[in-house]
């Protein structure tokens, strides 16, 4: 028997990264970790700069790096509008190492345009990135 399937597009401002049908979905919302199985509860929830890990049928895993932005679940249809989604082997370590220490320096020597929540999220991006860098090497 096939297994059950829902039909997840992951777009961002950019273009579309993902479009097709997949057997669970996980993703880290505001709330923490979230799993999305065909026939999930509609929910909308915020999620955190991280791992989309999308399973397609037959068991083939994908991963794609979000920098935030909103999960939707309708029946039969999930959708992740990401700020920013980068498929994790297009991921670029030399330039995420530049943007984490760009970030750390700006924290520490604030000037008068300093907006601390922008650093902030660009230094958790940056974070999120080799992070996710590191254990697709391992």
């Amino acid at each position: 028997m096939a297994a059950m399937t829902v039909h997840l597009d992951v777009v961002s401002a950019e273009e579309e990264i993902f479009s097709g049908r997949v057997e669970r979905i996980q993703v880290t919302g505001s709330e923490g970790e979230l799993g999305i199985y065909p026939g999930h509860a509609p929910l909308i929830s915020a999620i955190k700069p991280g791992m989309v890990r999308l399973v397609k049928q037959h068991g083939d895993e994908e991963v794609i790096y979000v920098a935030g932005g909103f999960l939707e679940v309708q029946p039969g249809n999930v959708t992740v509008l990401a700020d920013t989604a980068v498929r994790a082997e297009e991921l670029d370590e030399q330039a995420a190492e530049e943007a984490k220490r760009r970030a750390e320096e700006h924290i520490a020597n604030p000037g008068a345009d300093f907006n601390y929540a922008e650093a902030a999220h660009e230094l958790a991006e940056a974070i999120a990135q080799l992070r996710l860098i590191k254990k697709l090497r391992n």
